[in-house]
């Protein structure tokens, strides 16, 4: 597995993994499509970037962290994550958010993530450290130095 910085084009094939998700009923992938084509996001300002993980050939994953606009401090959302089905708990989750955050946090020492798309993002995004949070723009929080799992 590895990952890899997205810049100017995002990977070939990511129409099959929108359409993994979509069979899942999330939309990220879909809507990071979307913004992408129109130009409205392309993770290019402000510290924000987007990752791809890959197994060999295939696109197993990918995700992205911008600036966070709901919080007064200085703060890096995370965005867009979805990993293909195959792909979970073999470690490409993990390994994508760890590089997203790692990339963050050189930006910010707080992060944001929406947890509200599977059932399986909270307890993933906890895994990974971040805490609930009681928000209308965001689910969890992570605060370097405040929190474990990371």
């Amino acid at each position: 597995m590895r990952i890899e910085r997205v810049h100017s084009e995002l990977p070939p094939d990511i129409g099959s993994l929108a359409s993994a998700a979509a069979r899942e009923g999330v939309r990220n992938v879909s809507m990071l499509i979307a913004a992408w084509e129109a130009g409205e996001q392309r993770f290019d300002l402000d510290g924000a970037a987007l990752f791809a993980a890959r197994d060999s050939d295939a696109l197993a994953g990918i995700g992205g962290v911008k600036r966070e606009t709901a919080l007064a401090e200085s703060a890096m959302r995370m965005h867009r994550f979805y990993v293909h089905p195959l792909y979970r708990r073999r470690g490409a989750g993990r390994r994508l958010a760890q590089t997203v955050m790692d990339h963050a946090l050189s930006h910010a020492s707080v992060l944001t993530c929406n947890a509200r798309a599977t059932p399986l993002a909270a307890p993933f995004w906890e895994s990974m450290g971040f805490v609930k949070a009681e928000a209308d723009d965001y689910t969890h929080i992570f605060r370097t130095g405040m929190n474990t799992g990371a």
